[in-house]
């Protein structure tokens, strides 16, 4: 990789800088405030693609499902790209970020791939409730490629788990720019996000 490429996390004793530590150094209080800080206006900002249609619509009279902020590790928990570099190492990549907060972002598929569906409802008044947890939105650099993991919930209106099911995927990254990365992320989350709905549609 070239220098300069992604930015590591280092986590000095008075400030936090936009560079690497071990997985355990991001749990720190108050650091992903400091990253978010690094931001400069050079960066270029990625937004995700439309989300993908619905491989087979549901059937009338079928239930509703609302869509919940999805939660995540405190490093993909803001709107910079998240590069893994080694086993227990991750890093941001230069120069690009997200439009908003990757959650927001990911919620915001997630629910429009539901409407696509008819299957939307809002909250408080859909008979279930979808939460997701963001466990891997990287690239992958010893691998070459996206990796998107997310876990996913199905919740009555009580809160209590129905059903929970892992989903992931990645896609090829030829090159470690910010819209190749982005445009391979984007692909990895598609492929996950019709896996939920197909997983999703026949429990509600």
């Amino acid at each position: 990789m070239e220098p300069g490429i992604w930015a590591r996390f280092r986590a000095p004793r008075h400030r936090a800088a936009c560079l690497t530590q071990p997985l355990k150094i991001l749990a720190v209080a108050g650091l992903a405030s400091a990253l978010a800080a690094c931001a400069t206006s050079s960066m270029v900002a990625y937004n995700l693609g439309a989300a993908p249609n619905a491989v087979a619509g549901p059937q009338p009279g079928r239930g509703k499902i609302a869509v919940m902020r999805p939660t995540t590790t405190l490093a993909a928990d803001s709107n910079r790209i998240v590069v893994r570099t080694g086993k227990d190492a991750l890093a941001y990549l230069t120069g690009a970020q997200w439009t908003a907060p990757l959650p927001m972002l990911v919620e915001a598929r997630l629910a429009e791939s539901f409407e696509k569906a008819h299957l939307l409802g809002a909250s408080g008044e859909a008979g279930h409730n979808l939460q997701a947890d963001i466990r891997r939105f990287e690239l992958d650099v010893p691998r070459g490629e996206a990796v998107v993991e997310i876990s996913a919930r199905i919740l009555d209106r009580e809160g209590r788990i129905l059903f929970e099911r892992n989903f992931s995927a990645s896609a090829p990254a030829a090159a470690e720019d910010g819209a190749t990365v982005s445009a391979a992320l984007d692909a990895a989350l598609a492929i996950v996000i019709r896996q939920i709905l197909a997983w999703t549609t026949p429990k509600v």
